[in-house]
Formats: structure tokens, C-alpha cells, sequence
């Protein structure tokens, strides 16, 4: 046996439940985050997505009624994967809500592909992007797997 192979962890059928739900449970709080950063300094999380027009007063509007949206969904989410096992529905219907959010926000970055940021917008795509998928997964499996002790 190779030295440092003692220790290495195996990764079983029945953990990806429990790992697909630690990953939505961390979407829904970057999402928290990204909601409350909205809220206070709409333009912070805007700006990378549309430009300098994330200093306009609609952009403004918009950001913060969207960093609204987020913090609800976090919330939401967050609340309902550290619920009981009979809450598994409302976990899934919120972590699938927030799925659906960042698959739109991608459709909508597409629609507008060449006019936004040449760098920045596969940024946001792809961060939309990998939380939509990230979401999907934990809805998924949400009213499967329960929370742990370590919860």
C-alpha cells in the first residue's frame, strides 16, 4: 500500500444524498448573502452582470428587488432544509425555486449576451449556471436525504 492512501475517504452511493443537500444548503446561503449585498449596494452584484448601467437608478431598482428575491429564497430554502423530515416538500419546493431563479437569470443573460460585459458575463453565467444545476440536484434529493446531527 502507497504511502498517505490509509487515510483516504470513500465516497459511497448513499453520502451524495447527504452531499447534495450540504451543497443546496450552501447555495441558499451564498444566496442569502447575495441578497443582502443587493439590498444595501444594488450596484456591487449588478455590475459584473450589466456594466456601468449597474449605476443607473433603474439598475439600482432592479438590483435591490432582485437581491430581495434572493434573500427570501435563501431564506426560505435555508429554513426549510434544517426542518424536520416532514417539511422534506418545503425544502424541495424552496431549494427548487431558487434553482429555477438562476436558470432564468441565465436565459435572461443569453437573451442580452452582446450587449453585456464581454469578461464578466461568463462570470455570471456561469455562476448562475452552476447554482441552477447545484439546486436542481439538492431538490432533487431534498425529501430523501435528512439532516444530520452535524446540521
Amino acid at each position: 500500500m502507497m504511502a498517505g492512501l490509509e487515510g483516504r475517504v470513500q465516497l459511497t452511493s448513499t453520502d451524495i444524498p447527504s452531499l447534495l443537500r450540504r451543497g443546496a444548503t450552501a447555495v441558499a446561503a451564498g444566496r442569502v448573502a447575495l441578497g443582502v449585498t443587493a439590498l444595501a449596494w444594488p450596484a456591487v452584484p449588478a455590475r459584473p452582470w450589466v456594466g456601468a448601467a449597474a449605476d443607473d437608478v433603474a439598475a439600482r431598482v432592479f438590483g435591490r428587488a432582485l437581491g430581495a428575491r434572493d434573500l427570501a429564497l435563501g431564506l426560505g430554502a435555508l429554513a426549510a432544509l434544517q426542518g424536520p423530515a416532514a417539511d422534506a416538500g418545503s425544502a424541495r419546493a424552496w431549494v427548487a425555486a431558487g434553482a429555477l431563479s438562476d436558470a432564468l437569470d441565465v436565459a435572461a443573460s443569453l437573451a442580452s449576451w452582446r450587449e453585456l460585459p464581454r469578461v464578466t458575463r461568463w462570470l455570471v453565467v456561469a455562476s448562475a449556471g452552476g447554482a441552477a444545476l447545484a439546486g436542481a440536484a439538492g431538490a432533487l434529493v431534498a425529501s430523501r436525504a435528512e439532516p444530520g446531527p452535524e446540521s
